[in-house]
């Protein structure tokens, strides 16, 4: 052991478990004679498992991808120079890590861990403060909601705290549907007090006699990190103010996607199927059992003990003007450094995509922000800042942060279908717009990659997709037409071609690609014909693309790449 370690961290959130983190966790504590810690989640999700060795003069030495081997283990603990590890130097430049800070830094359900690097401190000046302040303190951060709607946070509290009622609730949004999100888990999985500790601040600011986290059943390790901590709240009364004692009570919600929207969640939180409501009345007003009801997602929560702790103006110091603070989002698809990420209000599609996510600036077409519900944004408008309004006015959302880049060999239209066959399924039903409207639009964008499509189908896309969202009652279907839309404005050409010339240029639509085996590159080693399921390449290593299905699996397995997707009638 190098005597120059003072202690290790180690990630095992749910990311660096998945990689392998809690065998190495376990192998490391065994050949090593200072403490492991683990820790959540730093956002380098690319890179795990990470280690990192906190050294006796303050400094660090990261090393990731980790493997649970003698050989890698050995080499942490003598500080060797296989899989060192250096965060980016534009990455730092460009994030702004304040929601995070924490992340990767403290044992998430290391109650005195949390009170050394500043826990609870927001909720301890609150309480010096009359509710009404605290209120207004939250409205002067500028602080917007960040599940997605973007309504500013403090007049949401201010609803709340003018009710008289004899019970009012805060809830927290752990719902978190969007597919490729992950902000909400690793928030809760690292630092869930810090989750708790702004709900309990909005408790004390607004009266609230109760407290629910609605979280999805899906995240079984935020759900038991999240449960210690409210047990160490209970045992040090930190639920307890002068005139009453909060019940704080987990929820978990069976994964719709519809219960991201606040009266779907209420439904689902008392018990009922998760369908929302006609409002008014809002769940200010009329929420949980009939009591005023406030919701807020974890990221918002995750906000609010940096506003308390450095003031309001100072929080809003940072960002543009209708959006304040910094945003964390999920980085996926054709790009270098998948994580999470945070950026002031204002970074450009740019800084993220490029300078953060190491995506290849010659390969890229587009990035999805917001979701499956989001618009697909061109590289040539990436100069965009990220804020509400700038996406918005481009046919996109914010969402709750997931954002997704596309890479030129993706078809648009693909594209479209993909997120629309999630999102017609998720509906619950309730409205006929979105229950009806967008699986007509999932079936034309079909028939369109399947090589039937007509000029009228473009047309009927046009025309549904305006009338789902003024039809809709709630954020789902309200939304759901966003990415076909945002394609046909910006990529109307590749739906053209579809149509019209029956040919997709990204050679993704298996209607209009054959497979073709190019025989100077052959090697005749057979593994495409042991692959293929349906037996279309002959023993004279030709495709037969009358059998073929265009499953790819005989291009993956091809060590010299000699097959390839051409377009359709290619010889």
């Amino acid at each position: 052991m190098n005597p120059a370690i003072k202690f290790f961290r180690i990630g095992v959130a749910s990311c660096g478990i998945a990689a392998g983190g809690a065998e190495v966790r376990s192998m490391l504590e065994s050949a090593s004679s200072v403490p492991v810690i683990g820790v959540g989640c730093i956002g380098h999700c690319y890179a795990e498992p990470i280690v990192e060795a906190v050294l006796n003069d303050g400094t660090s030495v990261f090393y990731s991808e980790v493997k649970a081997t003698e050989k890698a283990i050995s080499n942490i603990i003598e500080l060797g120079e296989a899989n060192r590890f250096e965060i980016p130097a534009v990455r730092k430049s460009k994030e702004l890590v304040k929601v995070l800070a924490l992340a990767g830094k403290i044992d998430p359900v290391n109650f005195d861990d949390y009170i050394k690097n500043g826990g609870y401190e927001g909720l301890k000046k609150a309480l010096t403060m009359k509710p009404e302040e605290v209120v207004n303190e939250v409205k002067i951060a500028g602080l917007r909601g960040r599940g997605g709607g973007g309504f500013p946070t403090g007049n949401k509290w201010g609803f709340l705290a003018a009710k008289q009622a004899d019970e009012k609730i805060v809830v927290c949004n752990a719902d978190e549907g969007d597919p490729g999100a992950f902000m909400d888990r690793a928030l809760m999985e690292s630092v869930p007090h810090q989750v708790l500790e702004g709900m309990l601040i909005a408790a004390y600011a607004t009266g609230a006699t109760r407290l629910f986290i609605y979280c999805r059943a899906e995240y079984p390790l935020a759900i038991k990190n999240i449960s210690s901590a409210i047990a160490q709240i209970y045992e040090h009364k930190l639920n307890v103010f002068s005139d009453r004692e909060l019940e704080i009570v987990i929820k978990e919600g069976a994964g719709a996607f519809v219960c991201g929207e606040e009266t779907a969640l209420i439904a689902s939180l008392e018990g009922r199927r998760g369908q929302p409501r006609f409002r008014p009345p809002f769940p200010t007003d009329s929420g949980y059992k009939g009591f005023p009801t406030m919701i807020n997602n974890v990221e918002t929560f995750g906000n609010v003990p940096l506003i308390l702790r450095e003031g309001g103006a100072a929080f809003a110091s940072v960002g543009t003007e209708g959006s304040k603070g910094t945003k964390i989002f999920a980085l996926a698809g054709d790009l270098k450094f998948p994580g999470l990420v945070e950026v002031p209000m204002g970074t450009t599609l740019n800084e993220i995509v490029f300078d953060i996510g190491g995506a290849d600036r010659s390969v890229v077409k587009a990035v999805q922000t917001g979701g499956p519900s989001g618009g697909c944004i061109p590289v040539e408008l990436f100069d965009t800042p990220v804020d509400y309004d700038s996406l918005r006015a481009l046919g996109a959302i914010m969402g709750s942060g997931g954002m997704i880049v596309v890479g030129n060999d993706r078809c648009m239209v693909e594209t479209a279908r993909y997120f629309l066959d999630f999102t017609h399924k998720e509906s619950c039903g309730k409205c006929t717009f979105c229950r009806v409207g967008t699986m007509r639009m999932f079936e034309i964008l079909e028939r369109i990659t399947a090589g039937e499509g007509t000029e009228e189908d473009l047309a009927m896309l046009e025309d549904l997709g305006p009338k789902i969202k003024a039809g809709s009652l709630c954020g789902l279907g309200q939304t759901a037409p966003n990415p076909v839309l945002a394609t046909l404005r910006f990529y109307r050409k590749e739906y053209e071609e579809h149509v019209r010339e029956h040919r997709c240029t990204a050679l993704q639509c298996n209607a209009f690609v054959d497979l073709a085996l190019e025989q100077d590159k052959c090697v005749k080693c057979k593994l495409c014909i042991k692959t293929c399921p349906v037996g279309a390449i002959g023993d004279n290593f030709v495709i037969d693309n009358e059998k073929c299905t265009r499953c790819n699996s005989c291009a993956d397995v091809c060590p010299k790449g000699a097959i390839k997707r051409v377009a359709k009638g290619t010889k």
